[in-house]
């Protein structure tokens, strides 16, 4: 039989993000002064005070609520509180104070790695560029945005999560799945200087508001206005809403027989 040519799987790096008119531009900034407006205070979930921390609560935090991390790095950093004290630890003493997060045995050794790597390879401080931090261990584009963004305020491009994909594409700011596409996308929506806040906007939004399961969209008046997902929400709350009215209904009318 002969042989299937392999096809080749389109790599994102040459995606090319569609030319976003004034208008939508426009759209774009209304919604993120919105969501200003609403989360003033929006901010980093990871407790940091330097770098470092943010990097390791970072590699911490993949797949695991920022709240377990920020239950499990103070006992960390007391322990071993910079990259030359972490270098030198035991990889065990590592894993015994981390292992509360999943995946704790492949994090723990990256930590360890990226801290002897840190300290060999960049004088002990944490690199400042996304080429370099992307050369760490357990470090992918994502943590690197993270800490570019709120240890040095570099905007070098925008977190995307599971938050901020699932707002992007209820607000009409993507059409893609893929995060490296979403990314683009929404650096090329908006401005260079909101792309880090921008993340957090989007991730207290979908946190609080605009949920995966048992979302408020149609309570939100920015919601019911520029997220798709809000009439979907308000016609499934009508519908309990009506089904709970007959099932009511039906519970007096056979009180009723029983009674006569």
């Amino acid at each position: 039989m002969p042989k299937k040519k392999a096809t080749k799987k389109k790599s994102s790096r040459s995606y090319a993000p569609p030319t976003y008119t004034p208008a939508e531009k426009r759209r774009a900034k209304t919604i993120y002064n919105k969501l200003l407006e609403l989360y003033p205070d929006a901010h980093c979930a990871l407790i940091h005070k330097n770098p470092w921390e943010l990097l390791v609560a970072t590699i911490l935090s993949a797949q695991c609520t920022d709240v377990l991390v920020n239950k499990v790095t103070p006992d960390l950093f007391r322990a071993y509180p910079t990259p030359q004290a972490t270098a030198k630890a035991d990889l065990e003493d590592i894993r015994n104070l981390v292992n509360k997060v999943n995946f704790w045995q492949n994090k723990a050794k990256s930590i360890h790695n990226a801290a002897k790597m840190v300290v060999t390879d960049f004088n002990g401080a944490v690199p400042t560029s996304m080429d370099e931090l992307i050369k760490l261990p357990g470090v992918a584009r994502k943590t690197a945005n993270v800490v570019l963004g709120n240890a040095f305020n570099i905007n070098h491009g925008v977190v995307v999560d599971t938050h901020i994909a699932r707002l992007s594409h209820r607000y009409n700011f993507t059409k893609h799945k893929d995060p490296k596409k979403i990314e683009q996308d929404l650096m090329a929506l908006f401005p260079r200087d909101t792309w880090t806040m921008l993340a957090h906007l989007l991730i207290y939004h979908g946190r609080q508001v605009c949920k995966s399961r048992h979302a408020l969209c149609d309570q939100s008046p920015l919601c019911t206005k520029y997220c798709s997902n809000a009439k979907i929400v308000a016609t499934e709350r009508a519908n309990k809403t009506k089904k709970k009215a007959v099932k009511k209904k039906a519970t007096k009318k056979k009180a009723k027989i029983k009674i006569s």
